[in-house]
């Protein structure tokens, strides 16, 4: 008997993956699907970014990132 497991599939943006790499560690202006965050960006993962706004930590994904840019 063939046992089913949950499976993830999670796609990649590379491209976006590796610009925000390059702005790790700087103010950035984000804009997501449900809105714009505004602050420091702390860590970058290949699935989420954390940015550090206010006083509190934005775990925002990738896949609703709608464009970044940095904070001059």
């Amino acid at each position: 008997m063939e046992k089913n497991y949950p499976s993830f599939i999670h796609l990649i943006d590379s491209y976006l993956y590796e610009t925000l790499k390059q702005l790790n560690q700087k103010e950035v202006i984000v804009q997501t699907t449900k809105g714009t965050v505004s602050g420091y960006l702390k860590k970058v993962m290949p699935d989420h970014i954390v940015v550090y706004s206010g006083g509190s930590d934005f775990h925002i994904r990738i896949q609703q990132i709608v464009w970044v840019i940095p904070k001059r």
